[in-house]
């Protein structure tokens, strides 16, 4: 694989770019604060804009990491992050695979922009990055996020039984995946 680290993406509607410090407020109002939207994640939701500081902090100085990817959807329109969309933890040079999550602030639910993010990424792991295999998986209690995956092309791959575990407790996980070769 050839790592980039979190370059800019734009698609029609959203810039993916590296987060700032200067987003702290931004990401606090948007999201970061709202039990809503950290329902299913496994981190609560920030009770001051100090702790989406110190979140940002550490994001930050993981930049110079080619093998780090941590965007900010922001909107074009809005010119402010909305939510977030990573590569996480779990990347493996061997199989070539990279397991992607995605948050996004409520009021932009139920809009595309999570499925454009996450499409937008996908993309430029297969095409820039040379990923094999990018998996995402979700709790089966939030059907929209598995929706997500679907509208990207992923296939369901099945569900793990109580498999994760996030501020909604300890629930399912279903796992989906696409393959370089069935895009």
């Amino acid at each position: 694989m050839q790592h980039k680290g979190t370059v800019c993406l734009e698609s029609r509607r959203l810039l993916l770019r590296p987060f700032t410090m200067q987003d702290a407020p931004a990401m606090f109002l948007n999201w970061a604060s709202d039990s809503e939207v950290t329902a299913f994640l496994t981190w609560p939701a920030h009770a001051s804009v100090e702790v989406t500081e110190a979140v940002l902090k550490d994001w930050t100085a993981q930049y110079a990491d080619k093998k780090y990817y941590q965007w900010a959807i922001v909107l074009k329109d809005l010119g402010q992050p909305i939510g977030s969309i990573t590569v996480n933890n779990v990347i493996d040079d061997n199989l070539k695979m990279a397991h992607v999550g995605y948050c996004i602030g409520r009021a932009w639910w139920g809009k595309g922009i999570t499925t454009e993010a996450m499409q937008t990424v996908m993309d430029f792991l297969f095409d820039e990055v040379g990923v094999n295999r990018v998996e995402s998986l979700h709790n089966t209690r939030n059907g929209a996020s598995g929706a997500v995956m679907r509208k990207c092309g992923m296939k369901f791959e099945g569900i793990h039984r109580q498999a994760d575990w996030s501020n909604a407790g300890l629930g399912d996980a279903a796992y989906y995946a696409l393959l370089a070769q069935e895009r």
